[in-house]
């Protein structure tokens, strides 16, 4: 282990990056393998620096001395020297004058660069009681805190000269003082034209980049088809592959494609309806908040009254079940041709607009992560009214148009016990996420992801077609089970769905209030950024509790299909893969974002998803 001069807690004075000035820091760590010392500013900023940029504080109060005992006598000597008699006065003047000039240019131009940070600052740095973030969600705002640190490590050694020059330079006169004032005006707002038009090209490519993307364009639509074309199959498994592929005409119907616009539009009005409070989300780049009307509950109740009306009316509606991959042939079209609408508007978009993950300047990335972050028409939000709206209210409409097949094709007066259990956990499920709308503006779906092909298919056909795969299986399957492994059955979603909801509850309520004395028992770890990173609680247990719950949720819906196929499980299969690539992508940002804190939580909580295993 090599020999460090600065021990851990020690207060030095550490030289800030770029510049000869030096402030008060206090080393916090030593990386053994970089040799570099991490400080932390008493602005609360964390940076690694190098032994030979720390000093003792003890140097600095010597050289003080020193040079406070030196100067009068170097500017005595300055002085004389300046007023020798053998200068004519004309050129004191001009040098007086040449001086005067040169010091109101000088600080006319640090003025300027004060300005531009205060600008700078307040687009860029967001307020810490709105983003305050949570463990295993960073959202957009990361890259805000990142450009600002670079800001103020560019601009704070000028803003220390601007401090000294204020104590020696005398002040300007009034009309240069005008002049002046109406020269800061124009570059306050051309500095807000120049970060407005500054947007940072996606670097990070997922999904396999390019051919990875390219590739899902037609892998996704073909899984769905896949599966429910082996639902229909009388022997459901694997090993029958290929099923056999139905006449082309038969998968598109105009009347289908009707009804889901009518279903699609229906909702649109529901979120226009001016029912529930509008609350704001996390500020963006530029630093502006957009606003959202959160009604989702309100559609869903309104939804409920209108299939009611359709029943009460007689209205069949195994319809729906009698003509299911026509209904998702036209979902899957109807979000092709939202996600080329979605592209070409993003093309005239601003830059500030575009979304972070979906900028990388190549076509078909941009097309299937999403180009703009929040496309809006007027007041509707295209992106955040198809994350909940007829997706998620189609899958409760869906799984009731299985219950009622299955009762008319088997002649049932009742619903199996299996179907009642998987529409009972799954309604729970959507329920919950409605009447919690409000979380979901902290996600990365909205402050993060674009609006592109891969919202808009998970959104308007993965949802509402996969989700409900196990309901569209028990219709030509049924599968009977008793009592008591129903009962055991309830007990595995209730104990999931209390993981989930408490977990999420316990961040959301430290993300708004972390002062809030019913959360004096949670204990985290302070971050640069002004974050916390908790460590107990069910943050303390597993670094994504949530995504623990949801797992264990998903197996409860699964296991009343039985166990003579596995196509049941594919959600169960699916949902541990998306939370893996979801987790991985959270370590990724998280790394980037606290660093050393980061690094710390991770030796606190070792276990990612699952306790002992992962």
């Amino acid at each position: 282990m090599p020999n460090r001069r600065f021990a851990d807690g020690e207060v030095v004075m550490g030289r800030w990056p770029g510049s000869i000035l030096y402030y008060e820091v206090q080393v916090t760590s030593y990386d053994d393998v970089s040799h570099l010392y991490i400080v932390k500013y008493k602005d609360g900023t964390e940076l690694a620096l190098k032994e030979s940029d720390i000093r003792s504080q003890s140097s600095f109060k010597h050289r003080k001395s020193q040079s406070s005992s030196s100067s009068p006598s170097r500017r005595s000597t300055s002085r004389s020297r300046s007023r020798s008699p053998g200068r004519p006065a004309k050129g004191r003047r001009r040098s007086s004058s040449q001086s005067r000039e040169h010091k109101d240019d000088k600080k006319k131009t640090i003025q300027e660069t004060n300005l531009a940070l205060l600008v700078l600052v307040f687009l860029f740095k967001p307020s810490e009681n709105n983003t305050r973030r949570y463990n295993g969600e960073p959202d957009s705002t990361e890259r805000n805190d990142t450009s600002c640190i670079i800001l103020e490590q560019k601009l704070k050694p000028e803003l220390e000269i601007e401090r000294v020059l204020e104590q020696y330079s005398l002040h300007p006169r009034k009309e240069e003082k005008k002049k002046e004032e109406r020269h800061s005006e124009k570059k306050f707002f051309e500095a807000i034209k120049t970060i407005e038009k500054a947007s940072p090209k996606t670097k990070e490519l997922e999904f396999g980049g390019r051919i990875g993307t390219f590739m899902l364009i037609f892998f996704l639509p073909a899984t769905v088809f896949y599966l429910l074309l082996m639902c229909k199959q009388d022997d459901p498994s694997l090993m029958n592959f290929p099923p056999p592929l139905p006449a082309l005409e038969s998968l598109w119907e105009a009347r289908v494609f009707g009804v889901f616009l009518l279903w699609f539009f229906l909702q649109a009005l529901f979120y226009l309806l001016p029912i529930g409070k509008v609350v704001e989300g996390l500020p963006l780049s530029n630093g502006r908040k957009l606003q959202y009307r959160i009604n989702g509950f309100y559609a869903f109740i309104l939804t409920a009254a209108a299939i009611g009306a359709l029943l009460y009316f007689q209205f069949e509606l195994h319809y729906l079940y009698d003509h299911f991959m026509q209904f998702a042939v036209s979902a899957a079209a109807f979000s092709m041709v939202l996600s080329i609408y979605l592209y070409i508007r993003s093309l005239k978009a601003p830059e500030e607009e575009l979304a972070p993950g979906g900028n990388s300047g190549y076509f078909v990335y941009d097309f299937f992560t999403g180009h703009e972050l929040n496309p809006r028409i007027g007041s509707f939000d295209l992106k955040y009214f198809c994350e909940l709206r007829p997706g998620l209210i189609g899958w409760v409409v869906i799984n009731l148009a299985m219950l009622l097949a299955e009762m008319k094709i088997h002649n049932q007066s009742m619903p199996s016990l299996s179907m009642i259990l998987v529409n009972s956990f799954q309604l729970l499920y959507v329920v919950d996420a409605l009447w919690n709308e409000e979380a979901i503006l902290t996600t990365m779906d909205i402050t993060h992801d674009g609006f592109g092909f891969m919202l808009a298919f998970g959104d308007l056909v993965w949802v509402p077609f996969v989700y409900s795969l196990q309901a569209f299986y028990l219709v030509g399957h049924p599968t009977a089970i008793s009592w008591p492994v129903a009962a055991a059955i309830t007990i595995l979603n209730c104990i999931g769905y209390y993981i989930f909801r408490s977990a999420n509850s316990q961040k959301n309520n430290f993300r708004r209030n972390p002062a809030d004395p019913k959360l004096a028992y949670l204990k985290f770890i302070p971050t640069a950024t002004g974050k916390g990173l908790l460590v107990t609680g069910w943050w303390g247990f597993v670094r994504h509790p949530n995504y623990l719950g949801d797992i264990i949720m998903a197996l409860a819906w699964s296991l009343p299909c039985g166990f003579n196929h596995i196509l049941p499980y594919f959600y169960v299969i699916y949902f541990i893969c998306l939370l893996v690539h979801r987790e991985a992508r959270d370590e990724h940002h998280c790394k980037q974002k606290y660093g050393v804190a980061w690094e710390r939580y991770c030796q606190r909580v070792p276990y990612r998803i699952f306790p002992y295993i992962y």
